[in-house]
């Protein structure tokens, strides 16, 4: 085990070193936000009583990837499959490049393979909340909104 900054467990993510799952990699990037834990806990404490909200990324599989959609999105279903139950898959020959391209609400993290994920968002953030820096853990020749 090794302390890391979300900064550096970022990097060391994107030498392959080390693995998070898109929902760890979102939240580093959010963390990222704060230069010192002291500044992370003054923020915490200030938006403590300003209420919360629960997530269910749903995931639109593109020929050469996945998106990880949040609520939010402009591709975000009004009713996601909570429960799995619906067994709804989301699915399009496109390439994700071309579903980046024409879309323009954005809260998702894009996969291209298990070593490279990019955090769009560009909605405002609920509850006083802080969005995620948008980080590209190395997609080259893509460049975040």
């Amino acid at each position: 085990l090794q302390w890391s900054s979300p900064a550096e467990a970022i990097e060391r993510f994107k030498s392959q070193e080390i693995w998070f799952a898109p929902p760890q990699f979102y939240e580093l990037c959010r963390l990222c936000n704060f230069s010192s834990l002291h500044e992370l806990h003054k923020f915490s404490s200030d938006r403590a009583l300003e209420g919360c909200e629960q997530w269910m990324p749903v995931v639109l599989t593109a020929s050469n990837g996945y998106i990880h959609l949040l609520p939010g999105d402009e591709l975000y279903p009004e009713d996601p499959d909570y429960t799995g139950e619906k067994k709804i898959i989301m699915s399009t020959d496109k390439k994700v490049e071309d579903i980046m391209k024409e879309g323009s609400v954005f809260h998702r993290i894009v996969t291209k393979n298990i070593n490279n994920f990019a955090v769009y968002v560009n909605i405002p953030p609920k509850y006083k909340h802080m969005n995620p820096l948008m980080i590209n853990s190395d997609w080259a020749g893509y460049n975040s909104r």
